[in-house]
């Protein structure tokens, strides 16, 4: 296969909400890469996260301890089919979890490091808040300004917060369930088209999960971190990581702030992407840098057939 055009590549790598059993697997029996990258994940954990990733069943899979382990290897995976291929990224970013994987294919983490430390995130995050007593919804079709007034009006003395700013008007609120369904009821009323409760086991990047930092800055002190050979840009602020050791301050801030989804991409853009991939499970946030980033050239790269698209894509004048 002939290298891709000197196109300014971006990827961006899926987060929490993407798993699906079999996920990955074709590249795993297509790739030596993808499969070495499996293999790794595997002994890292020391227990066969590949079976539960292609076997489930979902309720294992859907376990955040096993999610954010899964998504990562998965999309590490997939970056590894696209290198054999001749496409790498001349820049990354990656929603929530995600920035892990950005960071691994960046070089900035090591995979054995990085699976060991989100598979702890996940622990730390679902037990920061009890379980049952936490909520994240989507509001759609009505702007940030309006979400914030939304939320400051239905929290009520608790906690309801800005979570995730994935478009214009596609934005995750996230805090305690009860204030979170009373946003939901005052977003509808303020003309939210699409106002509902998300399907997750807690409210992720909230304040509400500020008691996982302390933990997580524990696991990230064992592991070694490098520098990036890419640009990575970060979640919350919309800056780009350029410096080892701006790596693990920021994925401390990550985890009770939100994604800031849309100036991400749109960072990504100033600093000179005009091809966004997203590798890994899902095609979600493809489907946002269209919307995000006019006349973005965007593709999706979860199994070998969606790999031959994107090197085709790239090919085309």
């Amino acid at each position: 296969m002939a290298t891709p055009p000197a196109s300014t590549v971006a990827f961006i790598f899926p987060g929490q909400g993407s798993q699906a059993v079999g996920m990955g697997r074709a590249f795993y029996e297509t790739s030596d890469a993808a499969k070495r990258v499996f293999e790794e994940a595997d002994d890292a954990l020391g227990f066969a996260l590949t079976r539960v990733i292609f076997e489930g069943p979902d309720a294992e899979l859907t376990l955040t301890v096993n999610t954010q382990p899964a998504v990562l290897t998965a999309s590490v995976a997939a970056a590894g089919a696209c290198a054999e291929r001749g496409l790498t990224p001349a820049l990354a970013a990656g929603h929530s979890l995600g920035e892990y994987s950005a960071l691994v294919v960046a070089g900035a983490l090591g995979l054995a490091d990085a699976v060991r430390v989100v598979r702890r995130r996940g622990e730390l995050m679902q037990q920061a808040v009890p379980m049952g007593t936490g909520a994240m919804a989507a509001l759609m079709g009505i702007g940030l300004p309006v979400v914030e007034q939304v939320c400051a009006e239905a929290a009520q003395g608790e906690v309801v917060e800005v979570a995730n700013v994935n478009a214009e008007a596609q934005i995750v609120i996230a805090g305690h369930r009860t204030a979170v369904e009373r946003a939901v009821a005052v977003a509808r009323e303020r003309g939210g088209r699409k106002s509902v409760l998300l399907p997750v086991s807690a409210p992720f990047h909230c304040s509400l999960m500020k008691p996982a930092t302390e933990g997580l800055a524990v696991e990230l002190a064992k592991i070694h971190v490098g520098e990036p050979a890419i640009p990575i840009v970060r979640n919350v602020d919309a800056g780009v990581t350029r410096r080892a050791a701006d790596v693990v301050p920021f994925l401390l801030r990550q985890v009770a702030s939100p994604v800031r989804w849309t100036e991400c991409v749109q960072r990504l853009a100033a600093e000179g992407a005009t091809t966004f991939i997203e590798v890994g499970p899902g095609r979600v946030l493809s489907g946002l840098a269209r919307r995000i980033v006019k006349d973005a050239r965007t593709a999706a790269v979860e199994d070998p057939a969606g790999l031959d698209n994107a090197l085709a894509a790239l090919q085309a004048p």
